[in-house]
């Protein structure tokens, strides 16, 4: 038998039961991430989407190392204004928890969750959901060659988390406004890089049926959690300003 691990084993996150914070980085709101379960595409509600978005850097002189680290340094400027990254101090590294805040059309203040980096390695890295984020699955990070020219990369693999969120996504743009991001990040990535290229985006829909065991998912769902949980922050906000 063969016990030695894998050339790549460092570059994946140790098996965890629940999620854990060790710092809150400044201005990040650390909600709904703590003590959660990841949650794949297996654990979600909604129909499985693969979308796929890419930029092609032309005329650039860089190579698919380059490109990732720089995305990773660069991360939480890449995010735009209605979804904040927050990586730990340590960086974007295996095992380590990034803290997503984050706003949506309708609904009041901000909805805290987050995503763990199950992969990272110097060409790519993946995130994974917790319970009661938007979706269930995973978003990877990637540069390559092709055709003479380096290509970054961004491919999710996830269905809606819940009803709430399937509905959401489905009726009132939330997909639309979740493909606006990943459209946002490579287009700031192209910037950085001298590049302005046009994003192009597939997606195919992997399964269409609604996984209605997985439900019960409301229970977590970070929306309704940070809606509720906002009072709170008011009053420690004010409480704040008085003992200033």
């Amino acid at each position: 038998m063969n016990d030695k691990p894998p050339d790549n084993a460092a570059s994946w996150a140790k098996l965890v039961d629940t999620l854990n914070v060790d710092a809150t980085p400044d201005g990040a709101i650390n909600l709904n991430v703590q003590g959660k379960r990841v949650s794949g595409p297996l654990q979600g509600f909604g129909q499985l989407w693969q979308k796929t978005y890419k930029l092609r850097l032309r005329n650039v002189e860089t190579t698919p190392v380059d490109v990732i680290r720089l995305w990773k340094e660069k991360l939480p400027e890449l995010m735009p204004s209605n979804s904040r990254f927050y990586p730990s101090i340590t960086g974007v590294k295996p095992g380590e928890v990034i803290l997503i805040n984050a706003t949506m059309p309708g609904v009041p203040g901000t909805i805290s969750t987050g995503v763990i980096i199950l992969y990272a390695d110097d060409e790519a890295f993946t995130v994974m959901t917790p319970e009661g984020h938007p979706e269930s699955g995973f978003n990877t990070f990637s540069a390559y060659t092709a055709d003479g020219m380096v290509v970054a990369q961004i491919q999710s693999l996830a269905r809606a988390n819940d009803p709430i969120y399937e509905f959401g996504f489905r009726f009132l743009g939330g997909s639309n406004q979740q493909e606006e991001i990943w459209h946002h990040v490579l287009t700031q990535l192209g910037e950085k890089l001298g590049v302005a290229g046009q994003v192009e985006m597939e997606k195919v829909c992997v399964d269409g049926r609604l996984q209605w065991s997985r439900a019960k998912n409301i229970w977590h769902n970070a929306m309704i959690r940070s809606t509720l949980h906002l009072p709170v922050r008011l009053a420690q906000k004010v409480s704040g300003r008085r003992t200033a």
